[in-house]
């Protein structure tokens, strides 16, 4: 069934769980994330990011994922992540996206406050919910590598005005994850979360999960994080599993995809028994 992202994070956060929000490009990756939230019994958050559009516009991603979070036997959230223009988050909005983020994190903290407040105030109106980003959660490598991430942890005094300002449904928080691979091990600040997560009373969001430790994400939740994003971990397991169909000799693009959706599947299964979100369907 098609919700929107309250319906799946509030009981998230009175349960200490967390959803999986999983971007899916294409349509084995849908697949491979809403059948398995339905053989698991899990809410889950599906959709696309704004980086990512090269590789599926948007509309298209709306053409296959909508239809299917509506036949799904369980909640799905089609959320349209880390959306850096008003435009293309309006299109997500008009397509029927049932969620957005404004990634409003790199402005000044006013013009942050004033875009993320409107984009609330509309997004409301049409029952949508809205995820905005305090701080700035950057990249493990290239253009938006951050030199001193920490100078750009989210603050809790801030964080608790941001909120009250602009009226968002959660909040992603800056507390030592970053986007892509980790080429270290991170340390998370978890006494951060804690206290952000009390201050607030908001379900919060870790960017940047493929890479962390179990003990990590257990923590994390723990102490209040209540969506986890997953790309670069589905991401590579498809590739795993055209590499798999490869080696067993298939030789055409429909025997591959078998392949590509059980590796994907896998690492789907793994996050969700990990977020403790089976069975709370």
């Amino acid at each position: 069934m098609l919700v929107n992202m309250n319906d799946v994070l509030l009981p998230a956060k009175e349960g200490r769980y967390a959803v999986g929000f999983f971007n899916a490009v294409n349509m084995e990756m849908a697949r491979a994330i809403i059948e398995t939230a339905e053989e698991l019994r899990s809410p889950v958050m599906v959709g696309t990011a704004e980086v990512l559009l090269p590789a599926m516009s948007l509309e298209h991603v709306a053409e296959y994922l909508l239809p299917m979070a509506r036949k799904a036997s369980v909640p799905v959230c089609v959320h349209y992540d880390h959306g850096l223009t008003f435009e293309k988050c309006m299109e997500a909005l008009r397509l029927g996206f049932t969620s957005v983020m404004y990634d409003c994190s790199t402005a000044d903290y006013e013009t942050n406050i004033a875009n993320v407040s409107e984009m609330t105030r509309i997004c409301h109106a049409m029952g949508v919910t809205v995820e905005g980003e305090l701080g700035h959660v950057g990249d493990n490598e290239g253009a938006g590598m951050l030199d001193d991430p920490s100078a750009y942890f989210t603050d809790l005094d801030i964080a608790r005005d941001f909120v009250i300002r602009t009226g968002v449904d959660s909040l992603a928080v800056a507390v030592g994850n970053a986007h892509g691979d980790y080429k270290f091990p991170p340390k998370l600040d978890f006494d951060r979360i804690s206290v952000i997560s009390e201050g607030t009373d908001l379900p919060l969001v870790l960017h940047g999960g493929s890479g962390l430790a179990d003990y990590d994400f257990r923590e994390a939740i723990r102490r209040g994080i209540c969506k986890v994003n997953i790309f670069t971990d589905i991401d590579k397991a498809g590739k795993r599993g055209v590499e798999r169909g490869l080696a067993a000799g298939e030789k055409t693009m429909m025997g591959l995809i078998p392949y590509e959706i059980d590796e994907m599947k896998q690492v789907v299964r793994e996050k969700m028994t990990l977020f403790g979100s089976v069975g709370k369907a």
